[in-house]
């Protein structure tokens, strides 16, 4: 297999491709690709292979790279239908895509929670998984429940567990799009002052230090408490606008230089005495205080601004590694190595272009492979066994939605 064969099975055409020889970029279905796979080994209870995720060793995670790959991705997929059909068709081109959001929500929820359910029920570990998840509200009898209507709050978004927390704010962002496109129509700045504020008003600490906290925007996640969306859409935006304005053309790409090259290294290096690793395992008293004295600045929820420098540094590094295009993740030894690589290469591609199914399959069997785990113990043998076969599920759920979505019997009756 060569990399133009890599590529190629990849990347199908596509409704904008079609008829035209296209080069797509490699870097934006190959870092989505592994994020999958770093989505994946977070979500698995008890996995010691969270120790090397990114989220260890800076403030931002795989979570950053999902949001801004996605944008960039939206921009290609939404984008062009606002540009070739119109404003009114680009909306229901983001409302339809908004409904397949909504129902694999409901889907992954209801699959894992009649898992969650078999595997307790199993009695073999003595744990309660749904108990892990915090869905015990779900079995709450109604008469002693002030708050019956549990599944319709559910299917409302009035109730976001936390583990089911990413796609309700991935279509909240999706929604905003129309509002961008129209204002981009006027004046990019527009755009540009529309994404800030909205940013800004999902920032507690900085509402509060300007007495505004009032005016905070988020959703709440439950009926019965004041917890609200563990990912605020109003502040992840900001990165999901980024990856879409770059993919756009809003904003040009930054220069490759020394001076962002080591300007970008410093702040990703700075950032790993300030990680949880450093933290924890270094004993950092000093980095220690500091986390807790600028919590709002790396806050998750609210994506703070610190999160997003890291996360651009670090973009920068691998962008520029990457080569113009990814052309650089093509050049990788010689001979079998190369074509080793060709193939691995392939399907981290075919996993980042089919990222939503992927998403939704390592959600559900992270519940599995923890379950596996504590049945089987987590030596490091075991703990690497299991993570691979997960990594095989994602591949093989990649290359079926890959082949549904190619619709082969189409094929067969032209032939």
């Amino acid at each position: 297999m060569t990399f133009a064969d890599a590529a190629s099975i990849a990347a199908p055409a596509t409704p904008a491709t079609k008829g035209a020889h296209r080069v797509r970029d490699l870097r934006l279905d190959f870092f989505r690709g592994l994020a999958m796979f770093i989505i994946l080994v977070a979500h698995t209870p008890g996995n010691f292979l969270t120790s090397w995720i990114p989220a260890r060793w800076g403030f931002s995670d795989a979570t950053e790279i999902f949001v801004f790959c996605s944008g960039m991705a939206s921009a290609i997929a939404f984008g062009g239908a606002f540009q070739r059909a119109g404003w009114i068709l680009g909306t229901a081109r983001v409302l339809y895509r908004v409904w397949q959001v909504y129902w694999a929500h409901v889907g992954l929820f209801f699959a894992t929670l009649a898992l969650t359910v078999f595997l307790t029920d199993l009695q073999i570990t003595g744990r309660n998984y749904w108990g892990q998840l915090n869905l015990w509200m779900i079995f709450v009898e109604s008469d002693n429940w002030e708050n019956p209507d549990i599944l319709l709050n559910f299917m409302t978004l009035r109730y976001v567990p936390n583990y089911f927390d990413i796609l309700p704010m991935y279509m909240v962002v999706l929604l905003m799009m129309p509002v961008v496109m129209a204002l981009a129509r006027i004046d990019l700045r527009l755009v540009a002052a529309f994404v800030i504020a909205t940013w800004t008003m999902g920032q507690t600490a900085l509402l509060q230090h300007f007495g505004l906290g009032h005016l905070h925007l988020e959703f709440p996640a439950e009926p019965w408490s004041e917890r609200p969306w563990f990912f605020n859409p109003f502040g992840w935006q900001l990165i999901f606008f980024t990856g879409f304005a770059f993919m756009r053309g809003w904003l040009p790409k930054p220069p490759v230089t020394i001076t962002l090259l080591a300007l970008s290294a410093v702040v990703v290096i700075a950032n790993v005495p300030l990680s949880n690793i450093g933290v924890r395992e270094f004993g950092l008293d000093w980095a220690r205080d500091w986390r807790s004295a600028n919590t709002l600045l790396i806050d998750k929820s609210d994506f703070g601004i610190l999160r997003y420098l890291h996360f651009l540094s670090l973009a920068y590094i691998f962008w520029v590694l990457a080569g113009d295009r990814g052309n650089n993740l093509q050049r990788v030894g010689s001979g079998g190595l190369s074509r080793a690589w060709a193939c691995i290469l392939a399907v981290i591609l075919k996993v980042g272009q089919q990222s939503l199914a992927v998403f939704i399959t390592s959600m559900f069997i992270a519940r599995i492979m923890g379950f596996v785990m504590d049945v089987l113990g987590r030596s490091i043998g075991i703990t690497l066994l299991v993570n691979l076969l997960g990594f095989v599920v994602l591949v093989a759920a990649a290359y079926c939605a890959g082949w549904f979505k190619a619709q082969p019997w189409r094929d067969r009756v032209s032939a």
